[in-house]
């Protein structure tokens, strides 16, 4: 009892493992990405914004990571 359980997600083409009832926003914050610079793919479909805390991940999610850099 007490050990943390992980899941199997790919996240752009790269096999990772996350906490079993780790939301997308979780994701985000342990790789590293603000979440108002990234677009979010997860099986096939796009993820709104507003929606990344309220998904959670699931064995086998698929996921594409678009990561916007400003310019000027």
């Amino acid at each position: 009892m007490g050990a943390t359980i992980s899941i199997a997600i790919t996240v752009n083409g790269e096999a990772r493992q996350v906490a079993v009832g780790a939301s997308l926003s979780d994701l985000l914050a342990q790789l590293g990405l603000d979440i108002r610079k990234v677009a979010v793919e997860r099986n096939l479909e796009i993820v709104p914004r507003s929606r990344y805390a309220a998904t959670a991940m699931a064995e086998g999610d698929q996921l594409e990571i678009v990561h916007f850099i400003g310019g000027g």
